[in-house]
C-alpha cells in the first residue's frame, strides 16, 4: 500500500510539472504560429526615431502577403511627405509616389536586418537570442532582446511588448546606454488581411497627385556633424536640367561630399538602379551603401559620398544635414 501511495505521489508530481504555467517558450511558440499561419497581415501604428535632441514622427502602414511580397508606408507626420518600401518577385524598391521616382535593388530585406514594423523579423529576433530576458509586467509580456543593425554598431537591444492574448503593443529599440533611439507603436493588426493582384505592382503605388517642380534651392544644408581633421574646402552650385545642384567637398582625414539638388516629378515612372539597403535618414527614407547615403527630403535629392567613411559615419553625416539651414 505504501509503494502504491508512493508512486501515485509521483505520478502526481509529473503530472502538476506537465500542466504548468504558461511560459515564455510558449508564449513565443503562438507568437510564431500566429504569424506563420497568417497568409497576408495589415498592421498600422506611429514610429519615433529619436536622433540627438530631435525626434521624427511617421504613420506606419505595413502590408504583407506570402510567400514574399511586402510594402511599408512610412509618412512623415510633421510634413505628409509619404515613402514607400515595395518588395515583390522583380526585387526591392525605395519609392517616392509625390515625384514618380523609385530605387530598386536586389536585396534579402526585410530578412538581413532587425526591423521594429516586420511582424516576421520580430520573431526572429526573439527565436535567435539564446540569452533573451523575459518579463510579466503589468498583464503584459515583455523580451528584451539583441538586435542586428548590421549599419549602425549603436542599436543593441530592443524591448517587444505583447499583451496577454499576444497582441504586439510596442518594439522600443535602445542603444548601450539604454537610451531610446526608436519607438514603434502597434495600434492595430489584421492577421487575415487580403489583397487584389497589383496590390505590390510598383507602378500601382505612384501618386497621381505629384509635387509642384522646383527649379531652385531655396537653401543650401550644411552638416552639423564633421568627422576629426576634416573642413569644408570647396562650395560650388551649378545649373542641371529643371533645377540647380551645389556640390560640398570636404577634406582632410575623413574625405567626402555631400550633392544636394532639386528633385522634380516626372510624367513617366523613374527607377534607378541601386546597390544598397533601404535606411531611415532622419526626416525620410534612403538607400544605404557601402560609400554612400542617397535620399530625398522636402523637394530635394541627398547624397554623401565617400571612399573613406564607414557606414556609422556616413549615416551620422546624413542624419545631421537636416539640422542646420543656412539661406541664401
Amino acid at each position: 500500500m505504501k509503494k502504491y501511495l508512493l508512486y501515485l505521489a509521483i505520478l502526481c508530481c509529473f503530472l502538476l510539472a506537465g500542466c504548468g504555467k504558461y511560459g515564455e517558450k510558449d508564449i513565443v511558440k503562438d507568437f510564431n504560429k500566429k504569424i506563420n499561419d497568417s497568409d497576408g497581415y495589415y498592421l498600422s501604428g506611429e514610429l519615433k526615431i529619436i536622433n540627438n535632441e530631435d525626434s521624427y514622427l511617421y504613420d506606419v502602414e505595413v502590408a504583407y502577403q506570402k510567400e514574399n511580397n511586402f510594402k511599408v508606408s512610412l509618412k512623415n507626420k510633421t510634413n505628409n511627405h509619404e515613402q514607400i518600401i515595395l518588395k515583390n518577385k522583380d526585387g526591392v524598391y525605395v519609392l517616392t509616389p509625390s515625384l514618380n521616382k523609385s530605387f530598386k535593388f536586389q536585396s534579402e530585406w526585410p530578412y538581413n536586418n532587425s526591423q521594429s514594423y516586420i511582424l516576421q523579423t520580430i520573431l526572429k529576433d526573439m527565436e535567435s537570442d539564446n540569452e533573451r530576458i523575459f518579463e510579466e509586467i503589468d498583464n503584459n509580456y515583455i523580451f528584451t532582446t539583441k538586435v542586428n543593425y548590421s549599419s549602425n554598431s549603436e542599436l543593441t537591444k530592443q524591448k517587444i511588448t505583447l499583451d496577454k492574448d499576444l497582441n504586439l503593443k510596442s518594439v522600443v529599440v535602445l542603444n548601450d546606454k539604454d537610451e531610446i533611439q526608436m519607438q514603434m507603436t502597434f495600434n492595430s493588426i489584421d492577421y487575415k488581411a487580403t489583397y487584389d493582384e497589383n496590390y505590390f505592382v510598383l507602378s500601382s503605388n505612384v501618386s497621381k497627385e505629384l509635387d509642384e517642380t522646383n527649379s531652385t534651392l531655396d537653401s543650401i544644408v550644411y552638416p552639423m556633424y564633421i568627422p576629426e581633421n576634416t573642413q569644408l574646402s570647396g562650395q560650388e552650385k551649378v545649373s542641371i536640367d529643371n533645377g540647380e545642384r551645389v556640390i560640398l567637398t570636404f577634406s582632410g582625414d575623413n574625405p567626402f561630399t555631400i550633392i544636394q539638388e532639386t528633385a522634380n516629378p516626372t510624367n513617366e515612372l523613374v527607377t534607378i538602379p541601386m546597390y544598397g539597403e533601404p535606411y531611415i535618414i532622419t526626416d525620410t527614407v534612403g538607400v544605404l551603401s557601402e560609400d554612400s547615403v542617397t535620399w530625398i527630403s522636402n523637394g530635394v535629392e541627398f547624397y554623401v559620398v565617400s571612399d573613406k567613411l564607414d557606414n556609422n559615419q556616413l549615416l551620422e553625416v546624413a542624419n545631421s544635414i537636416n539640422t542646420m539651414t543656412v539661406t541664401k
